[in-house]
């Protein structure tokens, strides 16, 4: 069955004046930053907004109505991640940066702890880990791929040691997807748990918990709802009920407790002492509406189309020996929808800023949150990272990126990569 997924969304199509005094489309190309909403999500958030009420707050008729709903929302959330009610509980945060700063907070409770990570995470999975535990990274190869052996050898030299392996589940620079299954059998049976920044993987693909009675399961999923075309910043933790079951919350307050005296305080159980204040009810009915759309859709659908517009792309930057990629240059079963490169001799910045200003090409450039992985990928020397260490202010190195959602087409990669064409060829005039 045909399906144009431009119509399943209200506001992409808008029309722009130019510096150069052309009108003309917009073409949105970063969406592994923030995607459009969903017109069903933003009809639901129509809808539900004449019931908005305090949730846990009191037993009126509005309070009631968003207090189940959101009760009910962790079930469907469960439900569509595989997650068994019995071992996970759903956590609401803001986004995944902050759920992954929760973990680390909750579960970590000795810098004596050992924590790897990897060398290809955003900084959300990397920074809030440092100073907290003995952290170290698991080594990535020339492509910028996750090494297995590295992992092994991380685990086998830490002896039963490693108390969480936490990895990104698809990269925002490369779109490499990792392993999932695999890693987690490697991790388990070295006695680590595995927590899965899902934020890149989770919009493109059908992810699952609970695999193989366990062996295959992920201890700690986290993901955000702006990158799944849901608004409203919410964030998701999929954790093991236990796992919280230690220390008190990371953040207190209304919320979070069953009894306080001048003295004492009793938690309230999981999930409700780690979600302090007022819930975000409407970004719950704008990740649910999206979940249950997304689901219509098929996940397996949205990724076979994304993967083809992606190889539609690299076939053509292929063609173009101006054009450096970064990665791999194929479409590999073990990629998302995201394409990193530059244009020889023309800086990132200055070239991202023509696409928008000239094309109304909206795409991403610098280092997009991944420090580390991209001075890897562009092979910079520890000379060169330490000049622009020590001059912040100068020109830094990076990339452009583009992104693909479900509603790009084939069309609008012909117009980007003519205004790269027109781009290259006007900087070699002069």
């Amino acid at each position: 069955m045909f399906i144009d997924y431009r119509e399943l969304f209200s506001e992409i199509n808008h029309y722009i004046t130019l510096d150069n005094g052309k009108t003309v489309k917009t073409i949105n190309l970063d969406n592994a930053a923030t995607t459009p909403p969903f017109r069903y999500v933003m009809d639901n958030i129509r809808y539900f907004s004449s019931y908005y009420g305090s949730i846990h707050r009191g037993v009126g008729y509005k309070s009631s109505i968003c207090s189940n709903f959101y009760e009910e929302a962790r079930k469907v959330i469960l439900n569509y991640f595989t997650a068994p009610e019995d071992k996970y509980t759903v956590i609401f945060v803001k986004n995944t940066t902050e759920g992954l700063n929760k973990l680390s907070n909750r579960l970590i409770s000795s810098k004596d702890q050992i924590v790897l990570t990897s060398h290809m995470e955003h900084h959300s999975n990397d920074l809030p880990w440092r100073g907290k535990c003995n952290l170290d990274y698991i080594g990535i190869d020339k492509d910028g791929r996750l090494s297995l052996e590295s992992l092994y050898d991380k685990l086998h030299y830490y002896n039963g040691k490693v108390k969480l392996v936490t990895i990104t589940g698809a990269s925002n620079v490369t779109g490499f997807i990792n392993d999932i299954d695999t890693i987690s059998e490697i991790c388990h049976k070295y006695g680590a748990e595995l927590v899965v920044d899902g934020a890149q993987l989770v919009p493109h693909n059908k992810v699952k918990v609970w695999k193989d009675d366990g062996k295959k399961a992920i201890d700690y999923l986290v993901f955000s709802a702006h990158k799944m075309y849901a608004p409203f910043g919410i964030g998701v933790i999929i954790g093991k009920k236990d796992g919280f079951d230690e220390r008190d919350p990371d953040c207190t307050g209304g919320g979070t407790v069953k009894v306080v005296t001048d003295k004492e305080v009793i938690w309230d159980e999981i999930p409700f002492k780690e979600e302090a204040g007022t819930p975000n009810f409407m970004g719950v009915v704008a990740l649910l509406s999206s979940l249950r759309l997304l689901e219509r859709l098929d996940m397996e659908n949205i990724e076979k189309r994304e993967r083809k517009l992606t190889e539609y792309l690299l076939n053509k930057l292929n063609q173009r020996e101006y054009i450096e990629i970064y990665g791999s240059h194929k479409m590999d079963k073990d990629r998302l929808g995201i394409v990193s490169f530059n244009i020889k001799g023309i800086y990132h910045e200055k070239a991202a800023e023509i696409l928008s200003k000239d094309y109304g090409i909206e795409v991403r450039s610098g280092c997009f949150c991944a420090h580390p992985y991209v001075q890897k990928l562009l092979n910079l020397s520890m000379e060169e990272i330490e000049h622009y260490k020590n001059n912040t202010n100068s020109m830094k190195p990076g990339m452009i990126r583009i992104s693909f959602g479900i509603y790009n087409t084939e069309e609008e990669i012909d117009k980007l990569v003519e205004a790269l064409d027109y781009i290259n060829y006007s900087f070699q005039k002069q």
